[in-house]
């Protein structure tokens, strides 16, 4: 029966991550792998008021059919978000989706035809590789480290090839927790204006900034061909999956479309929930609270890899969001070394699926937003030993 299956699923492997969760659920499992905000953060209480008086203000309607462009309510919250960072995004600009995840799809579903060029990090968002397999585009990697996306490889990239799309998380990026400065965004988007390429700006951490200085959205140099995802996974709660596209018009009335067809319109009901939320609370001082959170668990963790960790090991310093990404010594294995971890009950990602077509890497993600402190030094303290037993010294 497998000759039954589209060529374009065979060609795209089960999350890498989605797999590991599963193993973070045996009992005294020490887990850095997931990318998940931290539970205890969760306004439980508020969420449960603003359902009540969804309820009983909007009534039977909010379980009603909506529009597939999303609440228009929450779409405005959006907007005036933009403005207050000095974007101008009308309302008519904005899609809520079901999470940024969707928003991937949605992006490869419109503008990909087998073969098209995808500029893509490297190490880069899995989730995106894996969305945009799908559409079967040829990835064009680019490296990115400390210093934002190698300037001198995207213009060689783009000497050689016609992209049609191009990704990115320049703030607090999944897997590294990089962040793009200025001086290296205007340098991209420099080259990228000489394309016909729309740009990417995936920003779900972007409010998660606990040091250093906020910088400019890519949306200031490239206007027209940026498109904005955001998300409320991080920065209220994730399970209700509420994403946005901010996109251009005319891109925006091909997304509508591809959306009408994927399932109609968003969840009405947790849009309007979250909405009610954030009219009766303030977001700003719950954001505070998570980022006070973050930034003394990234310490944490920080602290503990410097205390810890053989010194050939090396690691990001990141100034906001969920990840820290650390680098073995050449040739020293990730995945290897997540076999041995694993036996001592500490769990991460290795680099691994962070690549396209690379294999045997030897860099690895740690999540530190949904672990807390004592936890994080013992799980640091774990995975130590485990790389003194793979011979990184």
């Amino acid at each position: 029966m497998n000759n039954l299956f589209a060529d374009r699923i065979t060609d795209v492997p089960r999350s890498f991550i989605r797999e590991i969760l599963k193993d973070a659920l045996q009992p005294g499992t020490i887990s850095f792998a997931g990318g998940l905000p931290n539970r205890d953060l969760f306004p439980l209480e508020a969420i449960s008021s603003a359902s009540e008086k969804v309820f009983s203000g909007i009534g039977r309607d909010v379980l009603q059919y909506s529009s597939s462009e999303g609440y228009e309510p929450l779409r405005e919250f959006i907007s005036a978000q933009y403005a207050e960072k000095g974007l101008d995004i009308p309302v008519g600009n904005i899609l809520i989706t079901s999470g940024s995840q969707q928003g991937l799809d949605l992006l490869g579903k419109v503008l990909l035809n087998d073969g098209d060029g995808l500029v893509i990090e490297e190490p880069g968002y899995l989730g995106a590789i894996q969305a945009f397999a799908l559409y079967r585009p040829e990835f064009i990697p680019v490296t990115v480290d400390e210093n934002g996306m190698d300037c001198d490889l995207l213009a060689e990239k783009l000497q050689q090839h016609s992209p049609k799309l191009f990704y990115t998380v320049p703030n607090f990026q999944n897997p590294s927790g990089i962040t793009y400065p200025n001086a290296n965004r205007e340098k991209v988007a420099a080259l990228v204006k000489k394309t016909n390429a729309y740009f990417i700006e995936d920003n779900p951490y972007g409010d998660l900034r606990f040091s250093g200085e906020h910088q400019t959205s890519f949306k200031h140099w490239l206007p027209e061909q940026t498109v904005l995802l955001g998300s409320f996974s991080k920065t209220v709660v994730p399970g209700f999956r509420l994403g946005w596209i901010a996109a251009p018009t005319s891109l925006m009335e091909k997304l509508i479309i591809a959306k009408q067809a994927a399932d109609l319109h968003t969840n009405q009901l947790s849009q309007c929930i979250v909405h009610q939320y954030i009219v009766d609370n303030d977001l700003n001082a719950h954001i505070r609270e998570i980022v006070a959170a973050y930034g003394k668990q990234k310490d944490a963790m920080q602290s503990a890899i410097e205390k810890h960790f053989p010194k050939e090991v090396r690691h990001t310093n990141p100034e906001g969001g969920m990840f820290l990404w650390a680098t073995l010594p050449e040739g020293a294995s990730a995945l290897k070394l997540f076999e041995i971890a694993a036996e001592k009950k500490v769990l991460f990602v290795p680099g691994d699926p962070f690549y396209i077509n690379q294999t045997h890497k030897n860099t690895l993600r740690l999540n530190y937003s949904c672990v807390d402190q004592a936890t994080i030094v013992e799980g640091i303290e774990r995975l130590a030993c485990a790389m003194q037993e793979l011979g990184c010294l």
